[in-house]
């Protein structure tokens, strides 16, 4: 007897925000492919606004955050206000 084949699921990428300030008060919002933790009221707010914002821009472009390539996931984060962080070398 043969066995059967095991269907997998195709990867899913999700984003994640880290907000390194705080106010004393503990945050998380998730979203279909984000999770985001941390950070004062102002800091969660601008993750929140530009998670979504990505995630508009990918439904324009008829796409999933899996299917985009790391250079199109960096245009549409630069094109809602990220910015890419290039640690100096010592």
């Amino acid at each position: 007897m043969s066995q059967p084949v095991k269907k997998t699921k195709p990867p899913k990428a999700v984003m994640l925000g880290v907000g390194l300030d705080s106010d004393g008060h503990k945050r998380v919002t998730t979203g279909d492919n984000f999770a985001l933790v941390g950070g004062s009221k102002d800091t969660h707010e601008q993750m929140t606004e530009k998670a979504i914002k990505i995630n508009e821009k990918l439904k324009q472009k008829g796409k999933q955050l899996e299917e985009v390539s790391r250079e199109e996931f960096d245009d549409i984060a630069h094109s809602v206000g990220l910015h890419k962080h290039s640690p100096q070398a010592n």
